[in-house]
């Protein structure tokens, strides 16, 4: 009997060092393997390779059929747990076996073992050896485990996919408070401010469009409507400083593009100047080559800049043009008709909002009175009341003076 495991090539594959089946292309040729109890021999290399069934998904369990009848669980321990850890072997009173290992790659190991003969020992017994057939098996704890992990990982990409969602997503504009009187009295304050102007305006259109203007608030919306039409003409002035910096930057341009384009052309007039025989003729044949590769690269550049000033000169030509039209009898009429039109439009704005103020006081004068009018009535209803329940109260006494008196 052989004691041990012989060494054997650790590029041959073997037991323990089984890597994964190679593809079926490539031949790959079946050494004895010697262990404690037993000897496994290869099957007949011109034989075809043993069949197997389709692999389950998170298959952990092999079938391992044709074991010799006096194979004991030991044994069978013993030759497959170098392929892993064996977490489980359900053995058959008939020559088979169910093994299941701890990972899903021990198995591709375990089938490598499929169609050697197995001998135990020595002997020469029919019932010490037998033709091993190790196939795939379909077992509910590995389905239920691979179930399991598929879950997780169905989890893990919900979760992954959430926050890049939340990542991506633009910030959710902020809550805007419920309407109040005090509310409304800062809203009113933060119009004021230009700083804070934006984030008012936004609040005073969802008020007006949640329906908070009513007869008692109508006073004060109006007064923050007003505020925020002040700012019409900031917004006006300055749209115009913004154009006139951008005027004056256009200034800056075309005055820096001139400078440019002078310096261009004192370059090119250095050029010319030495290409001209009285200096030409000293200077060497490479000399001369790059002074000409220069000269052509600063005319192109000059005159690539050259065209660009004429484009904003012919633009200013343009724009002086057409002011010049608008400088015309008629359109000076025009333009003194326009704003004579716009500032009476704005005193028209600024009566109607005086007119509406007025009705708006009005409206609240009357509301007071009516209010005054309905607790007048209630009073002189009480004191009416008092009288009645007082006269019936002397009659019943005046009807009671007789009787004592009979």
């Amino acid at each position: 009997m052989m004691t041990g495991i012989t060494p054997i090539n650790p590029m041959i594959p073997g037991l323990g060092l089984v890597p994964p089946p190679p593809p079926t292309e490539v031949t790959v040729v079946k050494e004895i393997i010697h262990c404690k109890s037993c000897t496994l021999f290869p099957q007949n290399p011109n034989l075809p390779p043993p069949s197997t069934r389709e692999r389950p998904p998170g298959c952990k369990t092999v079938f391992v059929g044709g074991l010799p009848e006096n194979a004991t669980e030991e044994i069978i321990r013993e030759v497959f747990e170098q392929c892993g850890d064996i977490t489980a072997i359900r053995k058959s009173k008939k020559n088979f076996c169910h093994i299941r290992f701890a990972e899903e790659f021990m198995v591709d190991k375990a089938i490598y073992l499929s169609g050697y003969r197995m001998r135990l020992g020595s002997s020469t017994d029919k019932k010490d050896s037998g033709r091993l057939h190790v196939d795939f098996a379909q077992a509910r704890d590995d389905f239920y485990e691979w179930e399991c992990k598929q879950r997780m990982r169905a989890r893990e990409e919900r979760h992954r996919r959430k926050l890049e969602e939340d990542r991506l997503r633009p910030p959710s504009p902020p809550a805007i408070m419920h309407y109040s009187e005090h509310e409304a009295a800062l809203l009113a304050e933060k119009l004021k401010d230009d700083s804070k102007f934006s984030e008012a305006i936004t609040v005073l259109l969802s008020w007006i469009e949640r329906g908070e203007v009513n007869r008692r608030s109508a006073n004060q919306f109006y007064s923050m409507v007003q505020s925020a039409n002040s700012h019409v003409r900031r917004l006006m002035n300055e749209k115009a400083t913004h154009e006139q910096e951008m005027e004056e930057a256009k200034e800056n341009f075309k005055n820096a593009l001139t400078g440019i384009l002078t310096q261009f052309e004192q370059i090119v007039a250095v050029f010319n100047a030495s290409t001209r025989q009285k200096a030409w003729d000293h200077f060497s044949k490479a000399q001369r080559k790059n002074i000409d590769i220069w000269r052509k690269h600063s005319e192109e550049l000059r005159n690539a800049q050259s065209e660009q000033l004429m484009g904003i000169r012919r633009e200013e030509e343009m724009e002086m043009s057409d002011d010049e039209n608008c400088d015309s009898p008629t359109k000076k009429m025009r333009v003194d008709e326009s704003a004579l039109a716009a500032q009476a439009y704005a005193l028209k704005e600024e009566n109607d909002s005086l007119r509406w103020q007025l009705d708006a006081y009005r409206n609240e004068v009357e509301l007071l009175k009516q209010e005054k009018e309905q607790l007048f009535r209630t009073e002189e209803n009480l004191t009416k009341d008092q009288q009645l329940q007082f006269l019936q109260q002397t009659m019943q006494g005046m009807q009671q003076v007789p009787t004592t008196w009979h």
